[in-house]
C-alpha cells in the first residue's frame, strides 16, 4: 500500500492482480489475498492489522469484511486528524499565534 493510498483504491488495485493470477491458473483463495493485503498495510494501520488479525479467524473472513473494516478505521483516523487540526488552531489562537495577536484577551 502506498503511503497517500485510500483503502479503497488499494482494494482496487490488489483485487486487479489477484484476478489476474486466478485467469492464468494461479490457485490463490480468499484467505491468501486477505493475508497479502494485511501484510502489505502501511505503517499507520499496524494497530488495526493487529486487532483484526487477533479478533477474527481469517480462514473465513470474507474480503468485503475486511475491507469494510479498514474503511471504518480509515474514516476514525481521517476525522481524528481534522479533530487535531481544529484543536491547534483554536490554541493558537488563544496563544496569540499567527502574526502575534490575541484576539481571545480581555480589551483592556
Amino acid at each position: 500500500m502506498k503511503e497517500r493510498e485510500s483503502v479503497n483504491e488499494y482494494f482496487a488495485r490488489t483485487l486487479t492482480i489477484a484476478n489476474k493470477m486466478r485467469i492464468h491458473r494461479e490457485k490463490m483463495g480468499d484467505a491468501v489475498v486477505i493475508e497479502k493485503i494485511l501484510r502489505s498495510m502501511t505503517a499507520k494501520y499496524d494497530y488495526v492489522v493487529c486487532s483484526i488479525e487477533e479478533s477474527n479467524d481469517l480462514d473465513i473472513l470474507s474480503i468485503d469484511e475486511l475491507q469494510s473494516s479498514l474503511l471504518v478505521h480509515e474514516q476514525r483516523m481521517g476525522r481524528h486528524t481534522v479533530d487535531e487540526q481544529a484543536l491547534k488552531v483554536i490554541h493558537e489562537m488563544y496563544q496569540g499565534g499567527r502574526g502575534g495577536r490575541n484576539n481571545f484577551r480581555g480589551r483592556g
